[in-house]
């Protein structure tokens, strides 16, 4: 196939995948808009993690809310548990790489936090764990999935909420849980400071 094709073939399968998500995934990404800004009206804190481009995507959101994202405002508090390399390699070395989110999460969250939980699959065991430690802690979960929701929709309760792309391709799954971020980044900014204009 010609480049340029392979191009615009890539372009088209992004902007479907986004259009069949977008009815599906609304109402959940609503909910889940109105209940970060929730917890973080309250004092709460957003962990979040993922393995690989959803580390990325982990540490992207957390940027967004220690930052800003489209307007002036105060900082948010978040934290990405995939960005301290000795912490990760610790654990991973001392008990299981399934462990590395588990335990932060038990030494870190509090009641009244949330966790953003990222894993295209839905199967990735360390983000499992990350799920039943927040669990164990008391907190909600947010979940960002895509295919059939794997192990990760198994683990989830009545209070967190499933954010599942419509999907099978990692990059399209990836590519609507970048949109789903800026979607859930903007609500709060909305929800907690009003209708300001971006800067």
């Amino acid at each position: 196939m010609d480049p340029s094709e392979r191009i615009a073939q890539q372009f088209h399968e992004s902007i479907q995948a986004k259009q069949a998500a977008l009815n599906h995934l609304r109402p959940a990404i609503s909910q889940a808009g109105l209940a970060m800004a929730e917890c973080l009206r309250r004092d709460g804190k957003i962990l979040s993690c993922g393995n690989g481009g959803s580390a990325g995507d982990a540490q992207h959101f957390s940027s967004e809310l220690l930052n800003r994202f489209e307007m002036e405002r105060p900082g948010l508090p978040a934290v990405a548990l995939t960005t301290d390399s000795s912490t990760l390699t610790s654990i991973a070395n001392d008990y299981a790489y399934e462990q590395v989110f588990a335990r932060q999460i038990r030494a870190l969250a509090t009641p009244g936090d949330m966790l953003l939980a990222i894993s295209t699959s839905g199967g990735s065991p360390n983000v499992v764990e990350a799920v039943s430690a927040a669990h164990d802690r008391g907190i909600r979960v947010i979940a960002l999935s895509g295919r059939e929701g794997g192990q990760l929709a198994g683990v989830l309760d009545e209070r967190d909420i499933e954010i599942r792309v419509p999907a099978q391709a990692t990059a399209r799954i990836q590519e609507v849980h970048l949109l789903v971020i800026h979607c859930l980044c903007d609500l709060i900014d909305q929800q907690l400071f009003g209708d300001q204009r971006p800067t």
